[in-house]
């Protein structure tokens, strides 16, 4: 049996039958066929049904925040947020999509390209943002001409049902898109079975290197997003009021529970000092409350078990060498975590393998632009990266010389649908968003032509 357990209070609020073999079995003949009828549609039906689950996300926003912070934990205008960032994603790809599928000529000629549906894909994806990483999926397989299987965190299975939920009442046909309530155990089954011809995952490493074995022992194609330990650089010529607040804002965005968040603040020696007390001050005036509380910061993490494992890895940096500030267990039921700064670290120690997923920033110093890179590269993550800096010049040594997927100058990394979104190193491989993103599992046929 699946639970969702609301972690601001610790109760059960939903419990959810998983699918049998034969629930599995049903799911995936319906799939294959949705898949031989949906490749058949035109791009207009397909930017049609966008449109249209744009409008169900647009009605049902208040609802569907509502199931996402009783599910995990994060504050209700965050939920409300995301949901509307849905919308308007799915309203991109309906607006801009056909001209991703264009045909493209062959030089000389020759020919064209084309880009054709490749049938099911399943999707594993977490619970830290329930909505938005489903829609990264869900968006680029409808417009492609392929169906969609969800697998989704095992505590968000309410949202995996809305979703579902509101691709039919927009008109989606039967099967197009399918929450599979099912644990962990199932899916090497599934991306077994031949009617999947493609898998994406966001989630943990031991996750996304289980899933890429199992893929490739059958060819099958692979995106993986690994999370991260992003850098967030600071630099003399910065301002400074800026980059302190924005790099508030980057750490406690969904109580620290983000990939893209920034997780190690590296500042330049001559403005550390002056960095490092505004920010710890600001860091301590974060409010962890109640989620449906106005007022309220940062809600409690997603579950009892996800603090402790934060909690552990602060033990852990204390006992290498690091001073914390913050960072503690509020008395009383709830999964709630105080917002917290960690210092005196050595940059290659004791965390540099590790992603702090919670609302507790590490601060490095750095002598200069070089050292700055590599204390940000020392990770073996490679996701996010953002940089404080007035000078051109040195903003291109940064996005030349830090080996992320992503480089954000003067403001925090983000995802939107006009860009690409994808790492490098253990943060994976393949992208998301975008044209790139729509591309990853399509067929790129060559056809040519003698007149």
């Amino acid at each position: 049996m699946l639970k969702s357990v609301n972690p601001a209070t610790g109760e059960t609020i939903a419990t959810h039958e998983p699918l049998d073999e034969a629930g599995i079995e049903a799911a995936l003949a319906r799939a294959e066929e949705a898949a031989t009828a949906w490749r058949a549609s035109s791009i207009g039906e397909r930017t049609q049904l966008l449109s249209a689950i744009a409008d169900q996300f647009d009605r049902q926003r208040d609802e569907m925040a509502e199931i996402a912070t009783r599910e995990m934990g994060k504050t209700y205008k965050e939920s409300r947020g995301e949901v509307e960032k849905c919308a308007n994603a799915l309203r991109y790809f309906a607006d801009h999509g056909p001209a991703m599928l264009e045909p493209e000529p062959i030089p000389g000629g020759k020919g064209e390209l084309r880009w054709l549906p490749i049938g099911p894909v399943l999707a594993v994806m977490p619970w830290n943002f329930p909505y938005w990483q489903v829609v990264r999926f869900l968006t680029p397989t409808v417009l492609a001409g392929n169906v969609g299987l969800l697998k989704h965190a095992s505590n968000v299975q309410g949202v995996g049902k809305a979703i579902a939920a509101a691709v039919l009442d927009a008109g989606g046909p039967e099967g197009l898109f399918q929450n599979l309530c099912i644990g962990s155990k199932p899916v090497a089954g599934i991306i077994e079975d031949e009617r999947v011809r493609a898998v994406t995952l966001t989630g943990s490493e031991p996750a996304g290197r289980a899933v890429a074995e199992t893929a490739g022992r059958r060819l099958k194609k692979v995106v993986l997003e690994l999370g991260g330990s992003d850098p967030f650089i600071v630099m003399p010529s910065a301002d400074m009021d800026a980059a302190v607040e924005t790099a508030v804002k980057a750490r406690i965005q969904n109580a620290g529970q983000s990939c893209i968040c920034g997780k190690r603040m590296i500042v330049h020696r001559d403005i550390f000092e002056e960095f490092e007390g505004r920010f710890i001050e600001a860091m301590l005036a974060v409010k962890a409350g109640d989620p449906f509380d106005e007022d309220s910061d940062i809600g409690p993490m997603s579950s009892e078990e996800q603090r402790e494992t934060v909690l552990g890895q602060l033990d852990k940096a204390m006992e290498a060498g690091g001073h914390l500030v913050g960072g503690e267990k509020k008395d009383g039921p709830g999964a709630y975590l105080t917002a917290g700064v960690l210092t005196g670290l050595e940059p290659d120690g004791a965390m540099q393998d590790e992603e702090l997923f919670g609302p507790v920033a590490m601060l490095f110093e750095a002598q200069d632009a070089e050292d700055a890179i590599r204390i940000g590269n020392i990770t073996p993550y490679g996701l996010g990266s953002a940089v404080f800096t007035q000078d051109e010049a040195e903003a291109e040594t940064f996005i030349t010389g830090l080996d992320a997927g992503m480089t954000a100058i003067n403001q925090m990394t983000a995802s939107t649908p006009e860009a690409p979104f994808g790492g490098v190193k253990n943060s994976g491989h393949g992208r998301e968003l975008a044209r790139f993103g729509l591309h990853e599992f399509m067929n790129l046929k060559s056809v040519f032509r003698k007149s």
